[in-house]
C-alpha cells in the first residue's frame, strides 16, 4: 500500500485484529478490504471512525455494515473476476465497492432515492465503473439480469425468498442474513441443479429488509 494512504495504520490493524484474526483467509478478500476506502463511504463527520469494529450510520436510518461482516459476506461469496453479481441493499456503495475492486459486474438494488442517489455520485467520483445501481425494491432481485453467479443481501429477510434462489446460476451463491428484526443468522446457500445446500455461518444483526419478499413497511413503522 502507498505509504500516503489515509488512514493506512488503521486499515491495516482493521485488517489483521478485526478480520484476519476471525478467520478470513481469502487473500482477495484480503486486499479489498485493505484497499477499497471505507472513509469515503460514510459521513465527513464519522470519517475517523471508519475503520472501527462497529457498523455506522449512513442516514435515512440505514448503516453500513462492520468491516468483519462485510469480508465474511464477500468471502462466503465466493467471487471470481467477470462473474455477475447481485447486491441488495446498497447503503453507501461500500459492499459493491469490494465487489467491483475483485473483479465482478456488480447489479445493485437501494430502495431508498436519496441513498441510491448518494452511492451513485460516490462510486462514480471513485472511478468504480463495473457497477450498475437500481432504485427499487430488492427483495424481488433484479430479474432482467439473471441469472447471477452469486447474490448479496445486506439486509435481514424474515426468511430466504424463492424469487432470489431462482435468480442464482447453476453452481450459484446466495449471501443473507435470515431472522426476526432483533436477530439474524447469516447463511451461504448454494445452487447445483434444482438442488440447494444451505450453511449457517454467523450470528448477525442487520436493518430490515422490506419489500413484497421482505418485511412490510407498516411492520416496521410500528415495531
Amino acid at each position: 500500500m502507498d505509504p500516503e494512504v489515509p488512514f493506512e495504520a488503521e486499515r491495516r490493524e482493521m485488517l489483521e485484529v478485526q478480520i484476519r484474526r476471525r478467520g478470513i483467509r481469502d487473500s482477495r478478500v484480503l486486499e479489498a478490504m485493505c484497499e477499497v476506502p471505507r472513509h469515503k463511504f460514510v459521513p465527513p463527520s464519522l470519517a475517523d471512525h471508519a475503520y472501527e469494529d462497529r457498523p455506522l450510520p449512513i442516514g435515512e436510518h440505514e448503516t453500513i455494515s462492520q468491516p468483519y461482516i462485510v469480508a465474511a459476506m464477500t468471502q462466503a461469496a465466493q467471487v471470481r473476476p467477470g462473474e455477475k453479481i447481485l447486491e441488495v441493499g446498497t447503503g453507501s456503495g461500500y459492499q459493491a465497492a469490494v465487489l467491483a475492486y475483485l473483479g465482478a459486474r456488480v447489479y445493485s438494488v437501494e430502495r431508498n432515492p436519496a441513498l441510491a442517489e448518494t452511492a451513485r455520485v460516490r462510486l462514480a467520483e471513485l472511478n468504480y465503473r463495473e457497477i450498475t445501481l437500481i432504485c427499487g425494491d430488492g427483495s424481488e432481485g433484479y430479474p432482467s439480469q439473471a441469472p447471477y453467479d452469486a447474490i448479496l443481501i445486506t439486509a435481514a429477510a424474515p426468511k430466504v425468498p424463492p424469487i432470489l434462489t431462482q435468480q442464482l446460476a447453476d453452481g450459484g451463491r446466495l449471501v443473507i442474513p435470515v431472522g426476526d428484526l432483533a436477530q439474524q443468522v447469516l447463511l451461504l446457500i448454494f445452487k447445483h441443479g434444482s438442488e440447494q445446500h444451505t450453511r449457517t455461518l454467523d450470528p448477525c444483526q442487520f436493518v430490515p429488509l422490506i419489500g413484497k419478499y421482505g418485511w412490510p413497511e407498516k411492520t416496521i413503522r410500528t415495531h
